[in-house]
């Protein structure tokens, strides 16, 4: 049986001056209003994050608990399914920019999440930091700057992740390497050459390690297309906050594509690199081999969250660009044209450089 909740993500604010639909302030804790410019507090929430027994809820509660309704549009062309709010104009996939049909939404349950990351700014600073981004290209045409970079382009998304905690208990046996050098001596006369070469004595080790694994991060979605840049996907979680889905009005939030249990998977592989790496301290000395690592989670739990990020493409003698913009740190990744003559031009000079080199030296022979 789906367990009520009392945060209903259809729900809409509304502005009790206007009747225009509230939307969230960037970097605040207001909802506004675009028409009149009445404002409302988001009253800090005092319930800790929600973290789920992660094999309760798979064995024993099932899916439809800590879950409530959603409206989702679904992207033919990439796959990314969107949730759209009502104060969100334009109907458009962020990740491909192909029309989104509203007679094809459809209700469908996804897990409560129990913490979002709010964008830090605006649509329009992130744009910004775009075109700061488009003026330090190296090797990008001189008209680059020139194409149609509007910031009506650049989307805010709320990109789903698991986050889990686990305590860790690890047993292993292996060996700790130490190293000493030996002197080596080659040749004779003026051949004679003297080295020291690196030796490791091996010395068998074994023992236990155990602490607790906070929060390890695994992505929620994937796509056809138009992932994440891993270069951007690092946000500082001490900034989440207790979910309210008032953080999500005029923005787009993308349902998960990956499976609670598949997040599950990573996030055991994770947990087994950080305990390797705690065996390797424990082992000691100046490198260690691990022959054998046992390795148990218990009192599993995780949680749904939401991170801020803007999305946009722009085209460029019609082929189509993607960058994405951290909506918390404002580090920016995208992909970009080259100028074929800057280039061929660079390595022409660059030819030329060095048979004047060569010339001069050749002549003061």
């Amino acid at each position: 049986m789906k367990e009520t909740n009392s945060i209903n993500s259809e729900r809409k604010k509304s502005c009790v001056n206007c009747g225009a639909e509230l939307t969230y302030e960037p970097g605040t804790d207001l909802i506004t209003c675009d028409y009149c410019g009445h404002k409302e507090v988001i009253e800090e929430s005092q319930q800790p994050f929600q973290e789920l027994e992660l094999n309760k809820y798979m064995q024993e509660m099932g899916a439809q608990s800590h879950s409530m309704e959603i409206t989702m549009l679904h992207c033919k062309n990439c796959g990314a399914n969107q949730h759209i709010e009502e104060s969100y104009k334009s109907l458009h996939c962020v990740y491909c920019t192909m029309p989104l049909i509203v007679e094809d939404a459809y209700k469908d349950d996804w897990i409560l999440p129990g913490a979002v990351i709010p964008f830090a700014f605006k649509q329009d600073k992130a744009h910004q930091i775009f075109k700061k981004w488009v003026a330090g290209l190296w090797w990008a045409p001189n008209n680059l700057q020139r194409a149609s970079l509007s910031a009506e382009n650049t989307k805010g998304l709320y990109v789903p992740y698991w986050t889990f905690d686990a305590e860790l208990d690890a047993q292993y046996t292996g060996q700790r390497g130490e190293y000493y050098y030996v002197t080596r001596t080659t040749g004779s006369g003026k051949n004679k050459r003297t080295t020291r070469e690196r030796r490791t004595r091996w010395y068998p080790a074994q023992g236990a390690v155990a602490g607790f694994v906070d929060d390890t991060l695994v992505k929620a979605s994937k796509q056809k297309g138009g992932q994440i840049p891993s270069k951007i996907a690092a946000w500082n979680l001490t900034d989440l906050k207790t979910f309210d889905t008032r953080f999500l009005a005029g923005y787009v939030t993308e349902k998960y594509t990956i499976p609670l249990k598949d997040g599950h998977v990573d996030a055991k592989e994770r947990a087994r690199e950080i305990a390797s790496n705690w065996v390797r301290r424990d082992i000691g000395g100046d490198t260690q081999r691990i022959s054998s690592l046992a390795m148990q989670l218990s009192e599993e739990t995780f949680k749904h969250i939401l991170l801020p990020v803007y999305i946009s493409s722009y085209k460029f003698n019609s082929k189509r660009y993607n960058f994405y913009v951290n909506g918390q740190t404002g580090k920016i990744h995208g992909t970009r044209p080259y100028s074929f003559w800057k280039i061929f031009l660079a390595v022409v000079a660059a030819l030329i450089v060095i048979a004047a080199v060569i010339y001069f030296i050749d002549r003061n022979k």
